[in-house]
């Protein structure tokens, strides 16, 4: 009964459509047959399905609606993805997270968005009760266009579109090249939203292991033959959670097997404005051709006024406003010009090189306290916010999190960015998190209860 609840939930099994005859199912489940058939009757008494006679039974009509937890197998709570979004944002601000993906707020720029804010309140001109062009404010696409071109990236304003945050982009991007039941690669561990994403978009995912250079080529090529994935998704600089930079090597490889299985890629460079020393693009090789790159403020200026950005071949650009437009009828003009008074106004440049020297001397604080309890770094990053660490003694990050969640710390566990939960020892820190003793007290005494016998 459960196996077929989530088959129809995940939309594997549509409205209308037959379900496995009972000798199948009996055969895929090593059940008996007399099984299926209690189960199958029962489903048809909770009206889940239908039975026709001399023909087997029929996914009701009407599908319940949809459920992004029920796709994929059942999976512990802790480890779910759209969980542990939650859990950190639900939390009690005075609650330590060193699992989530963002600045703590005394680190943004804050009385500089108040400043902007305020110029904008007294700006005749400003953008206060209209809807935004189709592209988004003109001002902050050249903007776009000047930062795009620092790291090799070659984008006319006409190419850019703004969105409302780099997930929008993301979404946008997918209901533009994809169908549902097609496949869509990710490295393993990736940024986990992108696999909640995904769900809702009823695609396949397939993983490919990362690698400190990148992903494993190796195993890329084999993913691109056995899956034939229309889609790659991932982040170039500054990998989320591993903190490990693409190599320019791996780069030049990763697109000549993309342009012979006929693969397109999505870079997402959130995390751009961290970087000290800008890491190769895949954008920047390729020209667009095949490369989208997204992108948003939310990580570096502020998540309160939510404005990202999609950089795309010329030919794409006036299908993927049509799609924002339907879904959203375009983004918020005021907080595009929030970005770009902030963008331009000289303050911002000065926020980046302190917040850039606070990551850093957060960064080699992190890991020496995290040695310091046997906790091993995977990579060492060279900028950004996120540790990829292994536990010792093989314990069970998923485990730990859950024993530190009831002292009210949120850490994440591996297994929420790996697609083939083959992450379960590893745990990501963000190190501007990551700054109070409670944080390494609390992981010790959760390690500590771990290690001891049940």
């Amino acid at each position: 009964m459960e196996t077929l609840r989530l088959r129809i939930a995940a939309r594997s099994l549509a409205a209308g459509a037959r379900v496995p005859s009972i000798r199948a199912m009996s055969e895929q489940l090593g059940v008996s047959k007399s099984t299926v058939v209690e189960a199958y009757e029962r489903l048809v008494a909770e009206g889940a399905l239908v039975a026709r006679r001399g023909s087997g039974f029929y996914v009701a009509c009407h599908a319940p609606p949809l459920a992004l937890g029920a796709f994929g197998p059942r999976i512990d709570r802790e480890i779910d993805p759209l969980w542990l979004t939650r859990q950190s944002l639900e939390t009690d601000t005075r609650a330590l997270r060193p699992g989530c993906g963002w600045l703590p707020a005394s680190w943004l720029p804050q009385d500089a968005v108040r400043r902007a804010l305020r110029a904008i309140a007294r700006d005749p001109n400003a953008p206060l009760t209209d809807y935004a062009s189709p592209l988004g404010l003109p001002a902050l696409r050249q903007q776009l266009s000047w930062r795009l071109a620092q790291h090799g990236v070659e984008a006319a304003p006409a190419q850019i579109l703004l969105t409302d945050g780099g997930t929008q982009a993301l979404d946008l991007v997918c209901r533009f090249l994809l169908e549902p039941g097609d496949t869509v690669l990710v490295d393993d561990p990736c940024y986990f939203n992108f696999q909640a994403l995904l769900r809702a978009h009823r695609v396949r995912v397939a993983s490919v292991p990362y690698t400190p250079t990148g992903p494993d080529l190796a195993a890329f090529e084999h993913a691109l033959i056995e899956h034939r994935p229309r889609l790659y998704v991932t982040n170039s600089a500054i990998h989320n959670p591993t903190g490990a930079t693409l190599a320019p090597t791996v780069a030049h490889r990763l697109l000549k097997l993309a342009e012979e299985h006929n693969l397109l890629i999505v870079e997402d460079d959130i995390f751009a404005d961290f970087e000290t020393d800008p890491a190769p693009r895949l954008a920047a090789f390729d020209g667009l051709a095949r490369v989208v790159t997204i992108g948003s403020f939310s990580k570096t200026m502020t998540a309160a006024a939510r404005c990202g950005f999609i950089a795309a071949r010329a030919d794409w650009v006036e299908a993927l406003v049509d799609l924002k437009l339907a879904v959203s009828f375009g983004n918020g003009e005021l907080a595009s010009d929030l970005v770009y008074r902030l963008l331009v106004d000289g303050t911002w440049r000065r926020h980046l090189d302190t917040l850039r020297t606070r990551l850093a001397d957060a960064m080699g604080d992190s890991l020496r306290r995290l040695r310091a309890l046997g906790v091993t770094p995977w990579t060492q990053p060279q900028a950004g916010m996120f540790v990829w660490a292994r536990l010792p003694d093989g314990l069970d990050a998923a485990e730990v999190a859950r024993e530190a969640l009831k002292q009210g710390v949120v850490f994440a566990p591996g297994n929420v960015f790996s697609v083939s939960h083959s992450a379960g020892d590893f745990l990501r820190f963000n190190v501007s998190q990551c700054n109070r003793p409670k944080v390494y007290e609390t992981l010790q005494r959760a390690m500590e209860r771990c290690a001891q016998p049940a």
